[in-house]
């Protein structure tokens, strides 16, 4: 039974794990520019509700919820990268508290920090931090459900908070539909540990799915929109076994950590009941999402990526941060130091072998090397008034440097768009609907114009031997990092 001294303790603990991680996320997060799933995001959000209600009938449907989310906050606070990104912090911040109370309630305070702490610098969580997506989000409320939990499964509660149960899982679908894997965790760990209280359970999470049943019919309507996956190699051993969570520098030591930190608890059930529970639980978060999603990507259609099970971060977090504890103490047992300061030591070194990787993470050109807020702070700099640009569509629309525009739209203002044949607030898709460039003529163009190219050998470029075929000649080529800006004239 937890004293009001330990509850108080693990709500100190749980603050400073939280304002680790959001200050994790919110640090440098405005430098990387924006990426096409961001562009994605800032997109929809950025429509009025009615055509984002049209959108969201043809595709991205199981985004809708964060979409109006964000259409709501950019409303408040604009649509710059660290606005945008802002809300992933704080998430950020939520997660890490509540992988220490999670691991504090079974494991103890000195675990609760070190989980919380690993969270909060975990490479995963670096990630999701600092980007305009939902994951973060569903990470957060993924965590605090489970929490919830465990409340609920300690002892009998009031039937509202098994009420508060089924509405937190129905919204974590409706924030991320993989997030209804969690509920398997779930089950299998109420039939393990608690099955007087399975029917209970079963009820307020078949109420959950119940109240989420037209996000997953949205999901089968637009199951198509994942097809692209078919055509990336995602499922490999490195990104199921070590990059879901970590970097290639500590993904195998944080590997041998979980397993002697799992290994430990399972050799201690009877002395240490709890922490058995704890690690069989986070066990299963890894497992049983990441084996679903594998088995219907080979049984159904490719459905895995790395970013998918996000949400998994917390077990991962507890169960490395177990690893830790347990080693320490095995040292402390050798040597003459104590095991709590073998533990910090340790600690400490694993959450500076992380920061490197957040580092990067926050570089200029961090999000899959896009550059587009140059490119457009460029044009901005750099071109008059009227003058036409041609945007480069051959990369994948994710990736189409007229993106620019839509996300950067004062820097591109005043701005000719000949390729432009109706802008994406018009369509029921996500993007422009746009002709080829080989399409425009010079009754299309102006004196002067600006092609927008991504990758190399910009001047041999299909676009710019088009211009050159009409009369236009480069006269400066300014490379960023993928995207390069070339001035034509004519």
């Amino acid at each position: 039974m937890r004293t009001t001294t330990d509850r108080a303790r693990l709500r100190r603990v749980a603050a400073i794990a939280g304002v680790v991680g959001l200050l994790a996320g919110v640090a440098g997060s405005w430098v990387p520019s924006f990426w096409g799933d961001e562009a994605a995001s800032i997109m929809s959000a950025s429509r009025t509700w009615p055509e984002l209600w049209r959108m969201l009938q043809t595709v991205d449907g199981v985004h809708g919820a964060y979409y109006a989310f964000l259409h709501v906050w950019i409303d408040l606070f604009g649509a710059s990268e660290f606005s945008v990104r802002l809300p992933s912090a704080i998430a950020a911040g939520l997660l890490a508290a509540g992988t220490a109370v999670l691991a504090g309630r079974l494991g103890g305070h000195r675990l609760a920090l070190a989980a919380g702490l690993v969270a909060a610098l975990l490479p995963r969580t670096a990630v999701m931090a600092a980007e305009g997506r939902s994951y973060a989000i569903g990470s957060a409320i993924a965590v605090w459900l489970t929490v919830l939990l465990l409340a609920l499964l300690e002892r009998r509660r009031s039937w509202w908070l098994w009420a508060a149960y089924a509405a937190g899982a129905a919204a974590a679908i409706y924030v991320f539909l993989y997030l209804a894997l969690l509920l398997v965790v779930h089950g299998v760990f109420v039939l393990l540990f608690h099955r007087r209280t399975l029917w209970r359970w079963l009820a307020a999470a078949g109420s959950g799915v119940l109240l989420a049943v037209p996000i997953v019919l949205v999901a089968a309507a637009q199951r198509n929109q994942i097809g692209f996956l078919a055509y990336r190699d995602y499922n490999t051993p490195l990104n199921v076994l070590a990059l879901q969570w970590f970097d290639p520098v500590t993904a195998w030591p944080c590997l041998a950590l979980i397993a002697i930190g799992a290994i430990a608890a399972f050799r201690a059930r009877g002395r240490s009941p709890g922490e058995f529970r704890l690690s069989t639980l986070t066990l299963l978060w890894l497992a049983l999402p990441t084996a679903a999603v594998l088995l219907g990507s080979v049984l159904i259609a490719p459905m895995y990526t790395v970013r998918y099970l996000s949400f998994c971060t917390p077990a991962a977090a507890i169960l490395v941060a177990m690893g830790v504890l347990t080693g320490a103490g095995w040292i402390a047992r050798r040597t003459t130091l104590a095991a709590t300061t073998t533990s910090a030591i340790l600690l400490a070194v694993l959450l500076a072998a992380f920061v490197p990787n957040l580092l990067v993470l926050r570089g200029p050109y961090a999000k899959d090397g896009s550059d587009w807020r140059e490119a457009a702070g460029y044009l901005h700099a750099h071109a008059a008034r009227g003058d036409a640009v041609v945007y480069d569509d051959r990369p994948r629309d994710s990736e189409k440097p007229r993106l620019l525009a839509a996300i950067h739209p004062a820097e591109v203002s005043g701005l000719g768009d000949p390729a432009l044949i109706a802008p994406f607030r018009t369509q029921p898709g996500l993007w422009d609907r746009t002709r080829p460039n080989d399409a425009l003529t010079t009754a299309d163009l102006t004196p002067d114009v600006w092609a927008v190219e991504r990758g190399p050998d910009p001047e041999r470029s299909p676009d710019v031997r088009h211009l050159e075929s009409l009369g236009y000649r480069v006269l400066s080529s300014h490379r960023i990092n993928v995207t390069t800006v070339l001035h034509l004239e004519r």
